[in-house]
Formats: C-alpha cells, sequence, structure tokens
C-alpha cells in the first residue's frame, strides 16, 4: 500500500507539473505570431457564425 509520504509526494509533483504546462502553453499562445494566409476552410469556419445574419 502507498504511505502518506509517497501520496504527498506524488500530488506535488503532479500538481507542480500540471502548472509548470499550464503557464507552458500560456506563455507560447501568448507569443505565437498570426499568420496572415488563413487556409481555406479556416476562411469558412471564421465567417460563418450560426444564428447570425450577414448584412
Amino acid at each position: 500500500m502507498i504511505s502518506d509520504t509517497s501520496l504527498y509526494t506524488l500530488a506535488l509533483f503532479l500538481g507542480s507539473t500540471a502548472m509548470l504546462l499550464i503557464v507552458g502553453y500560456h506563455f507560447l499562445e501568448i507569443n505565437a505570431k498570426d499568420s496572415d494566409v488563413l487556409s481555406e476552410d479556416r476562411k469558412r469556419d471564421a465567417g460563418a457564425v450560426p444564428g447570425k445574419v450577414r448584412s
């Protein structure tokens, strides 16, 4: 059976890893360069909003 100390160490490690991954993801997302060239699929997806009528 797992001891309290081992469980505490595992929880601390997994929590720290999750926080580092979240911070890393946000860092990469904020610093990502937007490309001016969109594919045709992305243009179609961005243009059509369900429930809205274009005027």
